[in-house]
C-alpha cells in the first residue's frame, strides 16, 4: 500500500550542473539541480531569486549549461557554497567564450549555450526558460555517429531529500524494448 506524504517534490535524482553567466568582463558560477526539459527546443533552469547569477543572466539574455563529472566535483560543490556576491568566482573553472559570449567551462563533459526566451516567476524562484544555440561535447563523449555517448559520459546526480551526489547507473535496456519482448 502507498502511503500520501504529502506534496513533496520527488522528481530526482536530476543531472548536477554549473550554470555559467557573464558579470561584465568575467564569468560567473553556480551550481544548479533545477534544470528540466520543457519541449525538444527549449530548457528551464530554475534559480533562488536572490542568486547573484540572476542578474547577470537578465542582464546579458544568456547562459551556459555545464554538465559535471566527477572529476569537476570538488570545484562545483565550491560554486554552490558560496555567493558570487561576496566571492569572485571568475577563476574556479578554465574557460573559453563560446560563439554567443557564454563562459563554457573546458573540463565539462558538455555544455549548451543558451538564449534566454522567457523568465518565469514563482515564490523566491526565478526559472529561465532558453533555447539551445550551441552544444559543445568533447570528442571522447561522441559515438561513431557523431551522437552523445551517455555510456561514457557520465554525468553526476544530485538527489535533493538527502542533498547527496550520485552516479549514473548501467544501461538496463532500451526505451520502449520491453514490450516487443513481451509479445
Amino acid at each position: 500500500m502507498k502511503k500520501n506524504i504529502g506534496p513533496v517534490l520527488a522528481l530526482y535524482p536530476t543531472p548536477v550542473t554549473v550554470i555559467g553567466a557573464m558579470n561584465n568582463d568575467k564569468p560567473t558560477w553556480t551550481l544548479v539541480a533545477h534544470i528540466g526539459i520543457i519541449g525538444h527546443d527549449r530548457v528551464l533552469v530554475s534559480l533562488a531569486e536572490p542568486h547573484f547569477i540572476n542578474e547577470c543572466i537578465k542582464k546579458t539574455g544568456k547562459l551556459s549549461i555545464n554538465i559535471v563529472d566527477e572529476g569537476m566535483l570538488k570545484e562545483t560543490d565550491y560554486t554552490g557554497s558560496v555567493s558570487g556576491k561576496k566571492v569572485d568566482k571568475s577563476n574556479v573553472f578554465e574557460y573559453i567564450l563560446g560563439e554567443v559570449g557564454t563562459p563554457i567551462i573546458s573540463r565539462s563533459p558538455l555544455t549548451m549555450e543558451c538564449t534566454v526566451a522567457d523568465i518565469y516567476k514563482t515564490q523566491n524562484f526565478e526559472s529561465f526558460i532558453c533555447t539551445i544555440d550551441s552544444t559543445y561535447v568533447s570528442e571522447e563523449y561522441l559515438d561513431s555517429n557523431g551522437k552523445i555517448n551517455y555510456n561514457t559520459l557520465k554525468p553526476v546526480l544530485f538527489e535533493f531529500p538527502t542533498y547527496q551526489y550520485l552516479r549514473t547507473g548501467d544501461v538496463i535496456g532500451k526505451c520502449l524494448s520491453f514490450a516487443k519482448k513481451s509479445e
